[in-house]
């Protein structure tokens, strides 16, 4: 007889699953299960020219290796790729699945200065960790393709990218780059002049250099960037908030001239844009790259003023004979020039002047006012302010004198920097003219200017000189006829603008990638060759930035590099004798290495190329006959928050279309497919303060929520440690299982969608798995619990159609439908033979185990070899179905007697509507209901119901 106190010795508690997952994850890491060979070189296998032609490419977006270490939010993707990527290897494809680390840039370098210790430590460390975590969640990675960003050996094929595109120009004729050497021989021979008109061979040799640079894709510029006294360092658009503040850190950022390395993405814009097209993305991310690329048609025009021409740009050509003023934006290069040397005069209005009598103390005062605010703060601003330069241009279609002003609402960074104002038909004119009291005149007919700008389409007034009349015609004719005669003229010329600004690429940090440039005693650049790469960051002492107080604007950075002296200042031999040089003090942006890590991960221990071309063709060349004709390549599945619509993504396709051009890569795109997955989010608790209290150990009684007997606040956002509500995976493994983690995270909802997380109902995940096991292992000796029975006709039907569903399921990433659908079959065999002495059919309960494997891999492998096979689950062959079981020979219809259901029949699926209803109505429970009675009306919605209407 069993000792009760051992009836349960081989259940599936936390304890068992601990110990069956830490047994297959050493497994999987002896026999290096998920190592995915290459078709050449040092992951290359024996045989492996007979690679499956099918293959999976899949990868998720680089993660920061925080300090904080992961919370449960975070593997949310991690896990879904791991599914997806276990699915495909069952259906017989070679897939490339790993994870490095981004571990560059501000993030580890402000975690470090606050934690007192080196950047390389901390990240050293938060990498450890964070493959610590991961690790229990029994990712199926290739751990020979791990790379972090801050390897010398990664940073080497950053450098050596970077150089590729400083040695290369765009060619606007073939629309692509060329390499610098083909543009010298066509500036030698005089095919093609310099951007300013010069022959080359009339330039000295610093001029032919500065020519040159005028058309590289990496270029030094002196222009207006955004500077972060708090943080030290200038950042791009993209890392500027809304309010004028830092992404990183929440510090003021100010407008400041300075000389910094740009990358010319600009000149890809057209085909950033085009090539959208060929993407499988989100249309959602498309739309936010199309806005930020921001492509629109229409004219530049030449205003003149004080014997200097101002270029405006308008979409609304058609509207030039309303324009009332010209605004130029605070940092454009004329307004010094077009400043009065005098005084307003006494009838100036006031609104117009800033407070001051001087236009030059006016314009200084407003320069000062506006320093800290983001250009999209500038653009949103609804409160329109300005200064008047005391001097005025000539609107060139009627001669007419108009005032130039300056106002926040223009920028440099789009157009020209400089509009003409057209205040009856545009929102942001009116606003301005009405505040500042300019004249508002009609030139569209349709609207009432009289309370509002109109800005919809309508026929032209007002709109006529001695050789021009658009007066009566439509805004598109109107256009039309007003760009040729504006180029008859010489003072206006078709153009497509954009909204998009080339990268300003540079960061006065330490933790960064260095430049492989280095300059010579007159400041002309000069790129490393390849032999001296990589050119490794220095280990010093003081690593912290010069920062300055957050609000001092008159500040200008100090990298922390130029403290370096002695690898600063260089002696090397580029050809012309041994020299001293100087290095970059700058360092690279966070985003360099994320810009082509995919590439990495296919060719890692390539010590001579940054990845083989062969390689590349096998796991991201272009592949028309799965995509189609126009399919581009890339990475077959890219899963990652949509917060990185612009920045990464942008930054990424632009290097991408770079190294095509030049023949590095046979794919235009880095990523074929994208999947922006949702977050999961928890609850937060605030006390009386408004300060976060651990949500773990909040109390919710009668609807209300306590902590240590005080009533809080509950909020609903983000996981995070700052709002203390943060659950660390290990805890959940610990506690239930990695299984049960991955099957309750893929449960939640769709994948797409966020979801909250609720610790308790964790335990139903873990039910699910107890269930399973049960069907498949005797709780009490540990043997199998199945039967040799043969399989029953509910039993096929069951089984292939729960095979059929969840195939479909695991093929569009409707993960949380898999595991319903294998709870559902798991139900029905527990209901069917839970009760029976023999135990569940053995050919009902195997099938599971390949089933669930995706996503709880370590149970399935356990369970898979209690059956007896001694291979891996991994690689074995995907079940599939029959379609004869997915078709019911009969169906169940409910029968209602005005409108509420009194019965149910079984009839023929193929069953016509007469059939239907003469089963209906012998039912025993309807006859005995219409007994008596008139059934007026008899209504059949096929396959669905009968309804009978009875009087």
């Amino acid at each position: 007889m069993t000792n009760p106190s051992d009836s349960t010795a081989h259940r599936y508690t936390p304890e068992l699953a601990a110990q069956i997952e830490s047994t297959w994850q050493q497994y999987w890491k002896d026999n290096g299960t998920f190592n995915a060979p290459n078709p050449v070189g040092e992951l290359a296998t024996e045989g492996a020219g007979a690679l499956p032609k099918e293959k999976l490419n899949i990868q998720d977006m680089f993660p920061y290796p925080s300090g904080a270490g992961l919370h449960v939010g975070h593997p949310l993707g991690y896990i879904a790729t791991d599914t997806y990527a276990r699915y495909n290897r069952m259906l017989g494809k070679n897939v490339l699945h790993t994870l490095g680390y981004d571990a560059f840039g501000l993030p580890a370098e402000q975690y470090a200065i606050q934690t007192g210790t080196h950047p390389r430590t901390t990240t050293m460390a938060n990498i450890e960790n964070m493959r610590r975590q991961l690790g229990l969640l029994g990712l199926g990675h290739d751990p020979r393709r791990s790379v972090a960003s801050t390897d010398p050996e990664f940073y080497k094929w950053t450098q050596w990218i970077f150089l590729q595109i400083y040695n290369s120009w765009f060619d606007e004729e073939q629309q692509k780059a060329r390499p610098m050497s083909e543009l010298v021989k066509e500036l030698e021979v005089g095919k093609r002049k310099t951007k300013d008109g010069r022959y080359y061979s009339d330039l000295t040799a610093a001029e032919q250099a500065a020519a040159l640079d005028e058309f590289r894709l990496v270029y030094l510029s002196n222009s207006t960037v955004n500077w972060c006294p708090g943080l030290g360092t200038v950042l791009a658009n993209e890392e500027v908030t809304a309010e004028g503040k830092s992404e990183r850190g929440n510090f003021p950022v100010f407008r400041k001239n300075l000389s910094q390395w740009m990358m010319r993405i600009t000149a890809y814009s057209d085909r950033l844009l085009d090539d959208l097209e060929l993407l499988d993305w989100p249309e959602k991310v498309k739309s936010m790259q199309r806005n930020w690329i921001g492509r629109s048609r229409g004219a530049e025009v030449d205003f003149t003023a004080e014997g200097h021409k101002i270029t405006v740009f308008t979409t609304r050509p058609d509207t030039l004979f309303g324009a009332e003023y010209v605004v130029l934006a605070p940092e454009h290069e004329l307004v010094d020039a077009l400043l009065s040397p005098v005084p307003y005069d006494d009838d100036v209005d006031s609104r117009w002047t800033f407070g001051h009598d001087d236009p030059k103390e006016a314009v200084e005062a407003y320069r000062e006012s506006i320093a800290a605010k983001s250009d999209l703060e500038r653009q949103e601003n609804k409160e329109k302010t300005g200064v008047f330069l005391g001097t005025y241009a000539v609107n060139p279609v009627n001669g007419k004198q108009v005032p130039i002003f300056i106002a926040d609402y223009v920028l440099t960074g789009y157009g020209t920097g400089a509009i003409m104002a057209v205040p009856a038909h545009d929102t942001r004119d009116y606003e301005f003219a009405t505040e500042f009291g300019l004249p508002i005149t009609e030139v569209v007919s349709g609207g009432d200017i009289s309370k509002e700008a109109f800005t919809e389409s309508g026929k032209a007034v007002n709109s006529a000189n001695e050789s021009i009349d658009l007066n009566g015609k439509s805004k598109e004719d109107a256009i039309a006829a007003i760009i040729p005669w504006l180029e008859e003229q010489g003072i206006g010329r078709e153009k497509i603008q954009y909204k998009l600004r080339d990268w300003l690429f540079a960061r006065q940090r330490y933790w960064g990638e260095p430049f492989p440039i280095v300059y010579d005693a007159e400041g002309q650049a000069h790129p490393l060759p390849e032999s001296m790469l990589p050119v490794e960051l220095p280990e010093v002492e003081d690593y912290k930035p010069v920062s300055f107080d957050p609000d001092d604007s008159d500040s200008s950075p100090q990298p922390p590099l130029a403290k370096a002296r002695e690898w600063v200042e260089v002696e090397l031999d580029l050809g012309q004798g041994t020299q001293t040089y100087y290095r970059d003090t700058n360092v690279m942006p966070q985003w360099a290495g994320s810009s082509w890590y995919q590439l990495r991960y296919i060719d890692p221990q390539n010590s001579e190329e940054f990845c083989s071309l062969e390689n590349e063709r096998y796991w991201t060349g272009p592949r028309p006959e799965e995509h189609g004709a126009g399919d581009p390549g890339g990475v077959d599945l890219y899963v990652g928050g949509v917060e990185h619509a612009v920045l990464h993504l942008l930054y990424a396709r632009f290097w991408h279309k770079v190294l095509f051009d030049l023949g590095h890569v046979s794919s235009k795109e880095p990523y074929r497919r994208l999947f922006n997955q949702g977050y999961i989010q928890a609850y937060a608790y605030t006390d009386s303060r408004g300060v976060y209290v651990p949500a773990a150990e909040v109390e919710e009684k009668d609807g209300k929520f306590y902590y240590n007997g005080e009533e809080v606040n509950q909020e609903y956002g983000k996981m995070g440690k700052s709002l203390k509500n943060a659950v660390a995976p290990d805890d959940i493994c610990r506690d239930y299982g990695a299984d049960t983690l991955r099957v309750y995270e893929m449960s939640m909802g769709p994948l797409d969608t966020s979801r909250p997380w609720a610790t308790k109902d964790v335990v139903g995940s873990q039910r699910f798995l107890q269930r399973l096991w049960r069907l498949a292992v005797d709780e009490t000796t540990g043997e199998l619990a199945t039967s040799d029975a043969e399989l029953t006709e509910d039993d096929l039907k069951a089984l292939h159609r729960s095979i059929a569903g969840v195939r479909d399921d695991y093929e569009n990433l409707r993960l949380n439908t898999v595991v319903a659908k294998l709870i559902e079959y798991v139900n029905y065999l527990t209901r069917t033979y839970g009760n029976s002495a023999e135990g569940a059919p053995r050919a009902a309960v195997e099938p599971i185990a390949q089933l669930v494997s995706p996503i709880a891999p370590h149970i399935a492998e356990e369970l898979w070899k209690r059956f007896g096979h001694t291979e891996t689950i991994t690689y074995s062959s995907f079940p599939t179905f029959e379609e004869k079981y997915l078709v019911d020979d009969e169906i169940e219809i409910p029968v209602q007697i005005n409108g509420k259901v009194k019965a149910r029949v079984n009839v023929p699926a193929d069953a016509d509507e007469d059939t239907v209803v003469s089963a209906a109505l012998a039912d025993a429970r309807i006859v005995e209901l219409t007994e008596g009675k008139n059934v007026v009306k008899k209504i059949y919605v096929p396959g669905r119901m009968v309804n009978l209407v009875v009087k």
